[in-house]
């Protein structure tokens, strides 16, 4: 739980605060804007809720915190913020919140799909979460991106007996019930379709889900501010220049979501994405 006593001083007085565990994940500062902003490596209040939509949004933020590290003053009922995860984003996809500090605060996603529902990288086992899911059919496959996220896979697996799949070469020490191989993509069902995209780590893989939705993991993100796609050099953990050449097979397919596990989402016409696709592979040629 965070601790007033360890609260950054840059937060504004009132309710809410953010303290020096915070990771600079960015979850707070995607969930509630208006309430959270990064300030050096962490983030803060920079204002607090004025209206009950911003105290409920401000609330999803705290209970979404991989590490505890934002906190109230005063006792606040948690429970409707609780409630809200998973969150629709758009059809039938969500958001599940509860991220956990073995990902590093990844973000992670649910499908609900009469033919199974799909959880994509794994939140923190919250209980109520798990029970959000369980009221929405459970989970039947569980699609791990790479490594870094797979967070409490065991977890899910032992709960809802889902099938989980995770490319051979970032399987090291990770139970699965299904590995991926090799570069081409793979059709998991008629609307899920596994891209292996080599270059944050050497078996990351996308999902690209009804030619409309990709789950990018790290591999791609919205930009932080603009309406544009994003690659993060610094945590290319295997090959930068292969994680280049990923990106260009993705200009074969369409889609009109990118739903990071790091960084923002991106929305945008299928046109205007995959131009945007277009800018980001010719700033990463640029970038050593």
């Amino acid at each position: 739980m965070a601790n007033t006593k360890r609260a950054y001083a840059e937060n504004v007085p009132g309710d809410f605060f953010v303290d020096d565990t915070c990771i600079d994940c960015d979850l707070c500062r995607q969930i509630a804007p208006g309430v959270f902003r990064k300030d050096a490596d962490h983030s803060v209040v920079y204002r607090q809720p004025q209206m009950p939509d911003e105290s409920h949004r401000a609330a999803m933020a705290l209970v979404a915190c991989p590490t505890g590290s934002i906190g109230t003053r005063r006792k606040l009922d948690l429970r409707p913020a609780a409630a809200a995860y998973p969150e629709l984003i758009d059809d039938n996809v969500y958001f599940c919140g509860f991220a956990s500090p073995n990902s590093y605060g990844a973000s992670s996603y649910l499908i609900v799909r009469p033919e199974g529902n799909v959880l994509i990288d794994s939140p923190r086992f919250a209980r109520s979460l798990v029970g959000r899911i369980e009221e929405l059919g459970g989970v039947s496959l569980m699609f791990m991106t790479h490594r870094d996220d797979v967070a409490d896979h065991e977890l899910f697996h032992k709960r809802f007996g889902c099938r989980r799949i995770i490319h051979r070469a970032d399987a090291r020490g990770i139970d699965a019930e299904q590995w991926l191989e090799g570069r081409d993509p793979v059709s998991l069902d008629q609307d899920l379709l596994a891209i292996p995209v080599p270059g944050h780590t050497r078996g990351h893989v996308v999902l690209l889900y009804r030619d409309k939705y990709l789950f990018t993991g790290d591999h791609l993100a919205g930009s932080n501010g603009r309406r544009d796609l994003t690659a993060f050099r610094s945590v290319a953990w295997y090959s930068w220049r292969e994680q280049t050449e990923s990106m260009k097979r993705l200009l074969e397919f369409r889609f009109e979501w990118v739903l990071p596990g790091h960084g923002r989402r991106g929305h945008l016409s299928e046109e205007a994405m995959h131009q945007k696709l277009v800018e980001c592979i010719q700033w990463m040629g640029t970038v050593v």
